[in-house]
């Protein structure tokens, strides 16, 4: 029997991968994140399987459900939001399943920067412009940011960058990103993408702060930060290029 972690995407319930849907609908135990997985996706699975909201239990708590699903001989689908890669807390329930002997794999999901791309109808990688996407968050709240990833480290490239769970301490981005990437580039702020109640603001690092706090945007939203965000004078992508060589070799 096995734990697939399944990544259940942004938060639109449609957003989830056909594989994602098809271990739900074939898992007997399904283990969520209540606060930020959308209902709706429970309903794909079995009558009568165990639902178990994870949202107030303790990673060994969470552990202990998965193992004696295992020991009962259930497939699980541990669902999460997002895509399990980033900022998913998965690292952890795996080292422990490997403890214990018990098999998992892992199901890919849209993550909330790609979402939150979508909602801005942006590309992040822009030619001449940008080719560099930084995924990070701070600290606060959270374990510590290992060292060299404070944000003026990783400003220093000015490449696109995305913070997840920092949009409480917004201000303080702002200001540790300032110096690198100019008060006037672009930001922008997209929380619950893909979700009906969506919302997306735009504008500068010197002004996002002051847009999020009028907007009492507190949880689940992205922070995006680049030039890429308003590029509009850039060179067309080689890729496409009629100056391309496009013969095969024999």
């Amino acid at each position: 029997m096995t734990v697939r972690f399944v990544g259940a995407g942004p938060g639109a319930a449609d957003l989830i991968t056909v594989r994602g849907l098809r271990v739900l609908q074939e898992s007997p135990v399904c283990l969520y994140a209540g606060s930020l997985v959308p209902r709706e996706l429970l309903d794909a699975c079995p009558p009568g399987a165990r639902l178990v909201d994870t949202a107030d239990l303790t990673l060994d708590e969470i552990v202990a459900e998965l193992a004696a699903a295992h020991a009962a001989g259930l497939d699980v689908a541990r669902l999460h939001s997002g895509d399990p890669s980033v900022f998913s807390a998965v690292a952890e329930q795996m080292r422990r399943l490997d403890a214990l002997g018990v098999p998992y794999e892992v199901v890919p999901g849209v993550p909330a920067f790609a979402a939150a791309a979508a909602a801005l109808g942006r590309e992040l990688t822009v030619p001449g412009v940008s080719q560099t996407v930084v995924l990070t968050r701070t600290s606060a709240r959270a374990t510590p940011m290992p060292p060299g990833e404070d944000l003026a480290t990783l400003s220093a490239s000015r490449a696109t960058m995305v913070l997840h769970l920092a949009v409480q301490r917004i201000a303080v981005v702002v200001a540790e990103l300032i110096p690198a990437y100019g008060a006037d580039c672009p930001a922008a702020v997209v929380a619950l993408a893909s979700r009906a109640d969506e919302r997306i603001l735009r504008g500068t690092l010197g002004d996002i702060a002051d847009q999020v706090t009028a907007a009492g945007i507190r949880r689940t939203a992205v922070i995006v930060v680049g030039r890429a965000l308003a590029a509009h004078e850039f060179p067309d992508s080689h890729l496409y290029s009629a100056a391309r060589d496009r013969t095969c070799a024999s």
